[in-house]
């Protein structure tokens, strides 16, 4: 006899309602959830993500705060401290320097520093990257730095249902949790599952099987690097695409396994090549299986120059799928 199959029912969205909806269930299911930052009430968010939520949940939930992000992220930890989960956003990665000093010296310490007595279950949401022309102060790729920091979580959301998942796992965790949101993903739309719900932040996931290299990248290039394993893939080169999803901590197992398997990589990284998040995941590679590999490891990072506000050098700035569909057939060719 035949098994029925249920086709699971799904909603057609966008990334940035994807994270509405996020956070909307979140308030309504735990009346411990409030949101605070720059615009994010009366105005609906600078990328409209909260755009509806004051109406719905009113001023004591959602927070209008004063240009001020050291301020408002210090009573972001105040209040996770004294058992709130407040989810602070942060307008850019860029105006996030402002709060480093919380963010590193006592939202990432206070649990080491009291002896384990105090956790910070603090989400800092904030946008990241470049494409929209935004200039030099509001478009760079800085979440590699952040990753640099023990005592914290960064995930780095690059599907729907990461976008909607990773929320609510973030709001379970008893430490910092920090979210970037890439500035071009807000568009984008597909479907997805009435019924998802939390997802497992400990994991990298593999996008593309594929055999002849390794294409290893996280939230917005995701969808350029795809789109050269496509280009690759009609040259008949198999890549396999690894999205991080977390920054940190990296899941070393997955991407030392594909590696393993392909014995080349490339790592596509928004942010600059010089001391980032792409050399760390080149060192692990070469510490773990230098053995395993065929050829050096190649980086597709952004310029090392602040972001251009004319279109046409802001993408020449940061990383394009031809870049690194050129940097992969270097190495094969080697």
């Amino acid at each position: 006899m035949a098994k029925r199959i249920i086709k699971a029912e799904t909603v057609q969205i966008t990334y940035r309602e994807a994270i509405r909806k996020a956070i909307c269930e979140a308030m309504h299911q735990d009346e411990r959830v409030f949101l605070m930052g720059e615009d994010v009430g009366r105005y609906g968010g600078c990328y409209a993500v909260t755009k509806g939520l004051l109406k719905e949940f009113g001023p004591e939930r959602i927070r209008d705060t004063p240009l001020s992000e050291s301020g408002f992220t210090g009573a972001g930890i105040g209040a996770a401290i004294g058992g709130m989960r407040p989810i602070v956003e942060l307008m850019t990665v860029n105006f996030s320097l402002l709060a480093m000093d919380q963010i590193l010296n006592n939202a990432a310490t206070i649990r080491h520093m009291s002896g384990n007595q105090f956790g910070v279950p603090l989400v800092i949401r904030m946008a990241t990257g470049a494409g929209r022309q935004l200039a030099a102060q509001h478009s760079h790729s800085l979440e590699g730095w952040y990753a640099h920091i023990p005592g914290i979580k960064v995930l780095a959301p690059a599907t729907l249902e990461d976008a909607r998942g990773m929320l609510w796992t973030a709001l379970d965790d008893p430490d910092p949790v920090l979210i970037f949101e890439n500035v071009m993903l807000y568009n984008m739309e597909g479907e997805l599952p009435a019924n998802a719900g939390p997802v497992n932040i400990e994991k990298a996931a593999i996008r593309r099987e594929g055999r002849d290299i390794s294409l290893i990248t996280y939230g917005g290039s995701l969808w350029k690097t795809l789109e050269a394993a496509e280009a690759l893939a009609r040259e008949g080169i198999k890549a396999e695409v690894i999205d991080l999803r977390t920054l940190r901590p990296l899941d070393d197992t997955t991407i030392i396994a594909s590696v393993a398997k392909t014995r080349r990589a490339v790592i596509v990284d928004e942010g600059w090549r010089s001391g980032s998040l792409a050399s760390e995941i080149v060192t692990r590679i070469v510490e773990q299986a230098f053995w395993r590999l065929d050829g050096p490891i190649a980086r597709v990072c952004s310029e090392e120059v602040p972001i251009p506000y004319p279109q046409h050098l802001e993408q020449a700035a940061i990383p394009q799928a031809e870049k690194v569909v050129a940097a992969a057939k270097n190495l094969l060719s080697k």
